[in-house]
């Protein structure tokens, strides 16, 4: 390996390694939403929700992510649908 090759992957790698831990301290956050019937019936209160998450800084999808379980009138689904929210892959991460 030549001495510019070597100076730019020098150069290159102490670059990442700040990049890599800025991102990993900017994680996502993860809102679970459980609802007793189905979305249609929220659509009011989900709007004032996400214009209350905007106000304080927070794009769903971006900065934010909202995980949505609907029971749609069977509300002896709501643990089923809990624990599925808690079991979410790097839910906790």
């Amino acid at each position: 390996m030549n001495r510019r090759r070597f100076l730019l992957r020098s150069l290159a790698g102490a670059l990442a390694t700040p990049l890599a831990a800025e991102a990993q301290a900017r994680k996502v956050a993860r809102i679970g939403f459980l609802g007793g019937n189905d979305a249609s019936g929220y659509a009011g209160q989900l709007e004032a929700f996400r214009a209350g998450l905007r106000d304080h800084g927070y794009v769903e999808g971006k900065s934010i992510l909202v995980e949505y379980r609907w029971a749609e009138g069977r509300y002896e689904r709501l643990p089923e649908l809990a624990r599925d929210l808690v079991h979410r892959r790097g839910w906790w991460n």
